[in-house]
Formats: C-alpha cells, sequence, structure tokens
C-alpha cells in the first residue's frame, strides 16, 4: 500500500527532494521513479548533480495544485547551493536530467 502525502508533509520537504520521495508522492515505486527520469516522462523537471537526480518542490507543488507561497524563498545556505551560472550549465536536449557542474573556488 503506498502512502498518501499531506500538502503539509509535501511544502516541508523544503527546495528539493530526491526521486524516490518526489515518485512516492506521485504514487510510483523507486523503480517507475527512476525509468520514468530515464526516459524523461516524470511528471516534473529533474536535475543531475553529480550522480544524483534531484526534484524541486516548487514544480511538484503546482502540479499538485498547492499553494506555492507556502514555501517561502529559500534559506542563504539553500540558494548558495542552488545557483549556478549559466554558463556552468549543461542541458542534454535527448531526454536525460540536466547536469549540473560543480563549482570549484
Amino acid at each position: 500500500m503506498s502512502r498518501t502525502w499531506t500538502a503539509a508533509e509535501v511544502v516541508a520537504l523544503g527546495v528539493r527532494t530526491d526521486v524516490e520521495t518526489a515518485g512516492e508522492i506521485f504514487g510510483l515505486s523507486r523503480t517507475q521513479a527512476y525509468e520514468a527520469v530515464n526516459h524523461d516522462r516524470f511528471p516534473v523537471p529533474t536535475f543531475r548533480i553529480g550522480r544524483r537526480v534531484v526534484v524541486p518542490v516548487v514544480p511538484i507543488l503546482k502540479l499538485l495544485g498547492l499553494d506555492t507561497e507556502a514555501t517561502g524563498p529559500p534559506s542563504p545556505a539553500a540558494a548558495d547551493e542552488q545557483t549556478v551560472p549559466a554558463d556552468e550549465r549543461s542541458d542534454d536536449s535527448h531526454g536525460k536530467p540536466r547536469t549540473l557542474r560543480a563549482l570549484s573556488g
């Protein structure tokens, strides 16, 4: 039996979550979630950071019709983690998640 997520629990995830958690919110198993990501069928955008795939929470909230204002602005630490200059980003147009390279320095 799959878990039912409340709006408050989704909002409490913060700025981003992992594929397994996002998949669970949409009623997908771990395998189904990763297959959807790998075939560009996941219901919201995903981003590859190194070997990890992360899922922003705001698109999940929007898709579910929940108030995205409840998330508020990200904390300064979260904003620092997420800020990547445009020239450091690469977008694979072949249906793969975007890859964000780590910033050095």
